[in-house]
C-alpha cells in the first residue's frame, strides 16, 4: 500500500498506529457488512454504510485508510 502514507494517517488517530489500526479495522469490517448486504439482495441496507468516497482500489483496508485521510470517517471515543 503506497497511498495514503503513514504521516498522512497518523493526525487522523491523535498519532496513535493503534487507533488508527482500530479506526481503519472498524471501518474496513462496515464496508465489508455493506457488500455483503448487496450481494445477498438484504434488505435495510440503510443500517450499512457504503463507501464514501470513490477509488480505484478493491482492498477494504486500503479504502478504510482513503476515507480517514479525506475526513470521512469519525473517530468515535471510547464512553
Amino acid at each position: 500500500m503506497d497511498k495514503p502514507r503513514i504521516d498522512e494517517l497518523l493526525p487522523h488517530a491523535d498519532g496513535s498506529r493503534y487507533e488508527l489500526v482500530m479506526i481503519a479495522a472498524k471501518r474496513a469490517q462496515q464496508i465489508n457488512s455493506y457488500y455483503q448486504g448487496l450481494g445477498e439482495n438484504t434488505l435495510g441496507l440503510e443500517e450499512f454504510t457504503p463507501p464514501l468516497i470513490t477509488t480505484r482500489s478493491a482492498n477494504l483496508l486500503t479504502i478504510a485508510f482513503e476515507e480517514i485521510v479525506d475526513g470521512k470517517v469519525e473517530r468515535e471515543l471510547p464512553d
